[in-house]
């Protein structure tokens, strides 16, 4: 890859970054955050190609927005990648990103952006709407970075309630009035939601990276909003194409005496 000059570009950007080298990379080459995590700047997305290298797809620059092909092609062992415009608006638009681990919880960038046929009048427009984007971009994408480090770092994508006893959760009627409610069993974070009359505890950690599983059930569904990984928080079966499923689906009794709820954790079979 041959990197522009600097001076042709018609602005520049650089921060450092609250996550690893390899949180970073990770985040470059996944396409499939694109419309869910940046909902603002990217929708319809259409996959093209993918691979360990970079990644082509077509997709609506925003809500109502051009039709745009873009692809991404990234050297790790220089260290750059690049975001080119193919076909739409802005066709032939370049966007360097330099990547330089500092430690283990931080990484510096700093991204040139070069757009052909750019009037010397309106460069620095052009360069302050490339820089306000991507500061909210690199925004998003540090929170996520963070997030799934701390899960990955707590291990809530491998944890399972302990076996035992139910565990208690107070009034049912309580709960329902609440819902949805978040809570901790066994270090594992679980969601209580109500669909109709019925209560039900999900994982709230998507089993694809770590995701937050905390929005609103839509269509009957939880929806990650970090890739729109959609799941039944009844069977934890998953919807779509994906494959996955929550690790969990927990029951939640109501004593039809007291009013009161309990979680059914699983028990371990008897080896009696």
């Amino acid at each position: 890859m041959e990197v522009p000059p600097k001076e042709a570009a018609v602005a520049h950007y650089r921060r450092q970054i609250g996550a690893s080298e390899t949180r970073v990379w990770e985040n470059v080459l996944d396409w499939e955050h694109l419309p869910w995590l940046h909902r603002h700047a990217f929708t319809d997305l259409e996959p093209l190609s993918a691979s360990r290298s970079g990644w082509r797809v077509k997709v609506h620059g925003g809500t109502g927005g051009p039709r745009l092909e873009i692809e991404l092609e990234a050297d790790r062992d220089a260290g750059a990648y690049v975001a080119r415009t193919i076909d739409g608006p802005g066709t032939g638009t370049e966007i360097w990103t330099h990547v330089r681990a500092v430690d283990e919880t931080a990484t510096d960038i700093e991204v040139a952006f070069y757009v052909p046929g750019v009037p010397e009048s309106a460069r620095d427009a052009v360069g302050h709407g490339f820089t306000q984007l991507y500061a909210r971009l690199w925004d998003e994408d540090e929170a996520m970075m963070k997030r799934r480090q701390e899960v990955l770092d707590a291990g809530r994508l491998r944890a399972r309630p302990d076996p035992g006893p139910p565990f208690p959760l107070g009034p049912a009627a309580e709960l329902r009035r609440r819902a949805p409610v978040e809570i901790e069993v066994d270090g594992v974070p679980l969601r209580i939601v109500a669909l109709g009359d019925t209560l039900l505890a999900h994982s709230a950690v998507c089993p694809h990276l770590g995701g937050p599983l905390e929005e609103d059930l839509e269509d009957g569904c939880v929806r990650c909003p970090w890739h729109g990984y959609a799941f039944d928080p009844a069977t934890g079966a998953g919807r779509g194409r994906h494959g996955l499923t929550l690790p969990f689906a927990q029951r939640i009794d109501i004593d039809p005496t007291t009013g009161e709820a309990q979680l059914a954790r699983p028990r371990l079979p008897s080896t009696a």
